[in-house]
């Protein structure tokens, strides 16, 4: 079945008889979901360090530095003073230096000294906006909502046993965070765009498909899958097989796949995506592994081949977001095998409104794909 209509074309049936959509209907129609009530990464630890660290996330120019206490700090890019960027400054005294005129401001945004001003340095007007920060499993994220305090502590990666090997890598996507989200989690297109990497052996394979969908999350199982194909189902399963395979999404804005044959051979991919604006998303990807033989011998071919397969994405990403603007609007056209865009937009459109739903079993759904 076809789909279309609404801002991505996920909601509306086609109805076989009716003209094809002309280009000014695509006018203004973009997939962009600004969740705010919500964590994301800003950096990784080791990014930050005693130095100013200029971000973007959701539009929203931050910086971020280290207190006296090494804790992460996020403040509102911009001096209270004259506007100009904070980042452009220092860390003195545990608090960030304004560039310009020395303005110095703490943790939480106050100012606390004025270089020449005979008399108190605070004052609510020359307070900059600061953003809850936390650092945790190597990342320093930000809670991007100043009208609602976190209710919950940042996405947690899975707890994994000393016998995984573990790699992280930053790539940044030209697309919307729901367009990188999709790409993640899509099956179809590896068989094409990753011919080689991934699929596209030439032999295809009918599978099963069950969608859940719960309140905060949907997820795909691929029942019957055969090893796929190329060097990275090579790299999991070296004597072919029948693999479990799940595809997840999370809000507000995390991909995984899962790869596990047996107890031997098990890929865990998880990208935390960050919206530096509408259709420019930073991914924080880790590739975690778990084989018959030594990580360490795995390791030196798994980055390379990860890149390739993020450098394919970003140029297709680009490519599509390019062609978005140029005709001024989105007109896509599903089918039921886009197994997860349309959840994981229903899901972002949501949270965005700050509506929460809580399902007390899945809503489930299954389909064929062949791949």
């Amino acid at each position: 079945m076809e789909t279309t209509g609404g801002p991505v074309g996920y909601n509306r049936d086609v109805n076989p008889s009716s003209p094809t959509l002309r280009p000014q209907e695509t006018k203004e129609h973009r997939s962009v979901a600004a969740v705010r009530r919500a964590w994301y990464v800003a950096s990784e630890s080791g990014e930050l360090r005693s130095q100013p660290l200029a971000r973007t996330i959701l539009g929203e120019p931050l910086v971020l530095f280290r207190d006296g206490q090494g804790v992460a700090r996020a403040l509102l890019d911009r001096c209270a003073h004259r506007n100009v960027p904070l980042s452009m400054g220092e860390v003195a005294s545990g608090q960030l230096q304004c560039g310009y005129h020395g303005w110095r401001f703490d943790g939480a945004g106050i100012c606390r000294h004025v270089p020449g001003l005979c008399g108190e340095s605070e004052g609510p007007a020359r307070r900059v906006p600061s953003f809850p920060c936390v650092e945790a499993q190597g990342y320093v994220w930000v809670w991007m909502d100043l009208e609602h305090a976190p209710g919950s502590e940042p996405w947690a990666l899975p707890t994994l046993d000393g016998r995984y090997t573990r790699v992280r890598k930053t790539v940044t996507f030209p697309g919307s965070v729901h367009a990188t989200l999709e790409n993640a989690l899509d099956v179809p297109h590896t068989a094409f765009l990753h011919r080689g990497y991934f699929r596209g052996s030439g032999t295809s394979h009918e599978l099963d498909v069950v969608v859940r969908r719960y309140g905060d999350r949907v997820e795909a199982q691929y029942i019957g899958e055969p090893r796929p194909s190329g060097l990275a189902g090579l790299l999991l399963a070296p004597g072919g097989g029948i693999v479990e395979h799940y595809d997840r999404f999370f809000l507000p804005s995390v991909g995984q796949v899962e790869y596990r044959l047996g107890e031997k051979s098990h890929f865990l991919v998880t990208s935390i995506c960050t919206p530096v604006t509408d259709f420019e998303t930073r991914v924080y990807a880790e590739v975690a592994f778990r084989l018959p033989f030594p990580g360490w011998l795995v390791r030196p071919f798994i980055q390379p081949i990860a890149l390739r397969i993020f450098e394919q994405d970003r140029v297709m990403l680009q490519a599509q977001t390019e062609r978005i603007e140029r005709f001024g609007g989105e007109q896509f056209v599903s089918t039921e095998i886009d197994v997860l865009g349309g959840a994981i937009w229903r899901l972002l459109r949501a949270a965005e409104r700050g509506e929460t739903q809580s399902l007390e079993e899945p809503e489930e759904r299954r389909l064929k794909l062949r791949t």
